[in-house]
C-alpha cells in the first residue's frame, strides 16, 4: 500500500514503533444499491475502500479523495456510520499501526469504477446480498451504512 510521505517522514526517527494514526473507510453505494470494494494489492482480500488523511485534511474530503484515487468513482459523503479505534497492524515491512477510523457512508455520484493506482488488483459493484468474502467487521460497517440507527459502540470482534 502506498505511504504518506508525512509518514515516510515519522518512520524515518520512529523506526518500526507504534504509530497512532487517523483513517477512514467509506461504504459506497450508488443508485442500485450496490457496494464499491477493491480487492487490495497488498494482502487480495476484498474490503472497503480506505485511506489515510493527509495533515489538515477533513477526513470527509479525505474519504472523496481515496474513493476517487482508488476507483476512479465520484462520490459525495451522507453521513458519519462509526468512528472507532481499530485492532494494531503489523504490515509486511514490520510497522506497526493503530488507527481511528471514521467510516462514511456515500453515494457515487459519477465516473466508472476501474483499478486507479497499485493499491487494488480489481474494484467492483456488488449486491449487498451477494458479497465476495469480507472481513466481519466489515459487514458490520456495511449493515450500519444501511441503517439510520445511531451507532453507540462497534464489537471488538474482528475478521
Amino acid at each position: 500500500m502506498a505511504i504518506p510521505d508525512f509518514i515516510r517522514t515519522i518512520r524515518a526517527s520512529a523506526g518500526h514503533q507504534l504509530l497512532w494514526l487517523p483513517g477512514v473507510s467509506t461504504v459506497v453505494f450508488d443508485d442500485e444499491g450496490r457496494v464499491l470494494l477493491g480487492q487490495r494489492s497488498d494482502n487480495g482480500r476484498w474490503a472497503l475502500i480506505s485511506g489515510i488523511p493527509d495533515p489538515g485534511e477533513q477526513p470527509a474530503a479525505c474519504a472523496v479523495r481515496e474513493v476517487y484515487e482508488e476507483t476512479a468513482v465520484r462520490c459525495e459523503v451522507e453521513r458519519v456510520v462509526l468512528v472507532e479505534a481499530g485492532e494494531q497492524v503489523t504490515f509486511d515491512n514490520g510497522d506497526i499501526c493503530q488507527f481511528m477510523d471514521t467510516t462514511f457512508r456515500c453515494r457515487a455520484v459519477g465516473g466508472e469504477a476501474r483499478v486507479n493506482d497499485d493499491e487494488s488488483l480489481q474494484v467492483g459493484w456488488f449486491d449487498v446480498d451477494a458479497l465476495p468474502e469480507l472481513s466481519e467487521h466489515a459487514l458490520f460497517r456495511i449493515k450500519q451504512a444501511l441503517s439510520d440507527a445511531p451507532t453507540w459502540f462497534a464489537p471488538m470482534a474482528r475478521g
